[in-house]
């Protein structure tokens, strides 16, 4: 049975991304897939949450084939293919047909997709002596006609062709167009969705900096931290994910994100279930790319009380921490912080003053399966500065499981002679705590 709080934070997720948008590039070797009619039910059952989807499909392998079948030469200069104007049918040809199989599929699903012209798109032109034919870029979203689609209730499905003012069409960049179109529409979310996009810490070094996930899956990346990644990483790469197609996803996460979307995401197509994952839980199933807004230190308040001591219960059960009510938390609300992240409360404690000009750090706890992402030590660093400010002379802290753990911040071993008179008379000796103090 889904545990009590993964079904709280599917419900807090729907509410928060209900009416949103979430632009989803998806891999043309998505399509080929066994698990490609799993994803599209799983986007079906996003829209009928609320959540309003545009689909950018990339066409690479699908216009190789059919360019190499017609016997069309071509070459990938930069990253960017360059044809022929004889090539542009084919091409066309190849993106429509991928954007055709996805409509079908999501027909079946009893959706109604679009496939749309909404891209003003100029040539590339010559660039430093090369002529890039058939290539080219975004010019223009035409926003109010997409925005109509969507208003509408229709998925638009974007293939990787624009046109110019008299007509012309060009072949686009899909990931290009993904940013593009998810600027435009200040979306909350951008995945690239594509097959072995995993990014783990058995193929990849992974910053400090960074959140892991349990099993250690790169869970999310600020966009500050891309450039260190990149340069840990310079001679790294997966079989699935070379370093050439993470850095080009990496830094078209971090233009979007700089653009105005919410945040990107990088997902592994290869894993069932990864798109709703992502979207209803904190730590995802993908990685997430952001803007110094993920998770945040934060005063406790009265609506925090109930997820606060949901919080504590597991450690209350193994004796690490002391029973608390909504009484004395609410009495003591203003000495506590929380750790927010989208709004579920991943961590706690409380600084508490004695008239001995002095503090107890009590009430600390992180959710598990957040504790790999390095919030308690944050926490604690919080905590003593705060501490320094109000004047303490000393931090004390008491505890059964734990003191290993508090000595890394410099905390000693003490008596309970030494604590304030007040905490003295509440030490409870068949608990036996032991004493722990940091003197400023």
């Amino acid at each position: 049975m889904m545990h009590t709080e993964g079904i709280r934070d599917v419900i807090r997720y729907i509410r928060k991304f209900k009416g949103s948008t979430i632009v989803i590039r998806m891999d043309d070797d998505v399509v080929d897939s066994p698990l490609f009619s799993s994803h599209i039910h799983d986007l079906a059952l996003l829209h009928e949450t609320g959540i309003r989807i545009v689909l950018i499909p990339g066409a690479h392998e699908h216009i190789s084939r059919v360019l190499d079948s017609y016997g069309i030469a071509w070459k990938i200069e930069n990253t960017i293919r360059i044809t022929s104007d004889e090539g542009m049918n084919f091409i066309k040809m190849a993106a429509f047909d991928v954007s055709n199989r996805i409509m079908t599929r999501l027909s079946a699903e009893g959706l109604t997709a679009v496939i749309g012209n909404w891209v003003r798109a100029r040539g590339r032109g010559v660039l430093d002596g090369t002529d890039f034919g058939s290539a080219g870029f975004v010019d223009k979203i035409q926003l109010d006609s997409l925005l109509t689609a969507l208003e509408d209730g229709f998925i638009p499905i974007i293939p990787c062709i624009g046109w110019t003012s008299t007509g012309k069409p060009y072949n686009i960049s899909s990931t290009e167009l993904a940013v593009a179109t998810a600027t435009a529409l200040k979306a909350g979310k951008l995945f690239f969705l594509g097959s072995g996009n995993t990014i783990s810490i058995d193929d990849f070094t992974i910053p400090e900096s960074a959140s892991l996930s349990p099993e250690g899956r790169l869970a999310a990346l600020s966009v500050e931290s891309i450039n260190e990644f990149l340069e840990l990483n310079r001679d790294s790469g997966s079989p699935t994910l070379p370093v050439d197609k993470l850095t080009d996803l990496l830094l078209q996460a971090r233009t979007a994100c700089l653009g105005g979307v919410t945040r990107a995401h990088i997902l592994d197509a290869d894993i069932d279930g990864v798109i709703p994952a992502e979207i209803f839980s904190d730590l995802g199933s993908g990685t997430m790319i952001y803007v110094n807004n993920y998770g945040t230190f934060r005063a406790m308040t009265r609506e925090d009380i109930p997820a606060v001591l949901s919080l504590m219960n597991p450690f209350v059960e193994k004796g690490i921490l002391l029973p608390r009510t909504s009484e004395e938390l609410e009495q003591k609300a203003h000495e506590f912080v929380v750790f927010e992240i989208d709004g579920g409360i991943r961590a706690c404690a409380a600084l508490h003053s004695y008239p001995e000009n002095v503090g107890e750090i009590a009430g600390l706890a992180v959710d598990e399966a957040y504790a790999h992402m390095g919030i308690g030590p944050r926490l604690m660093d919080l905590l003593l500065q705060r501490g320094k400010s109000a004047g303490f002379s000393s931090v004390f802290v008491l505890t059964t499981q734990t003191g290993d753990w508090f000595e890394k911040f410099g905390f000693k071993s003490a008596e309970t002679g030494q604590l304030p008179r007040e905490r003295q008379e509440k030490w409870d000796p068949k608990r036996r705590s032991r004493v722990f103090i940091k003197t400023f």
